[in-house]
């Protein structure tokens, strides 16, 4: 039988046993969120990270003028969650929502606390995913401070073409920094540019 998908995104980092496997799987929580249904509220406590099964989803702040500002997306074989309130138990500074139907994995903070005394494997396999999402938002903000708007979006393409279908214009051109006005322009420069 196919191992599942969150399986196979752990042993990219990690061996494990067939029990250790089993026990793991045992601590998730499928849920299934709606297009536009709300997985975590800005001002709420965080006690789930989420692997995405299938759809996608998105992680964004409000500013004070009630603008949403995307801060990422997640789709299949992604993990997302507010990363500040699930490891420091804090209010949520983001704000989780779904972009279609989705089916999730969820695992509560007290039963990764759980596993990491368990199968200490599990702290490797946390430390490399927070390694890379650290570095991936790094290079992000470097991009968004000193790249021109075309350069972000060409990059965001390359980087993440399964995202431009999926995606509404408005919500990549917040997580460019841009206006949507300003993202169409740029996509009507680039199909002219491979046309």
């Amino acid at each position: 039988m196919e191992p599942s998908p969150i399986l196979l995104n752990i042993r990219k980092h990690i061996d494990l046993t067939t029990v250790e496997e089993d026990y793991f799987i045992s601590l998730l929580k499928e849920k299934t969120v709606q297009r536009k249904e709300q997985l975590i509220k800005e001002g709420e406590a965080c006690t789930y990270i989420n692997f995405v099964q299938q759809g996608a989803l998105r992680a964004f702040y409000v500013d004070h003028k009630d603008n949403e500002n995307v801060i990422m997306f997640a789709i299949r074989d992604w993990w997302i969650t507010d990363m500040h309130s699930f490891a420091n138990e804090k209010p949520a500074m983001l704000n989780i929502d779904a972009l279609e139907e989705s089916i999730i994995l969820q695992l509560h903070k007290k039963d990764l606390d759980q596993l990491f005394n368990k199968v200490p494997k599990f702290e490797r396999f946390f430390r490399i995913l927070m390694q890379n999402a650290y570095v991936r938002e790094q290079l992000r903000i470097v991009a968004n401070l000193s790249m021109p708007a075309a350069d972000r979006y060409d990059n965001f393409l390359k980087k993440y073409p399964q995202f431009a279908q999926r995606v509404p214009l408005k919500q990549i051109a917040s997580y460019l920094g841009i206006t949507p006005e300003f993202l169409s322009l740029l996509r009507k420069r680039t199909s002219k540019r491979i046309s």
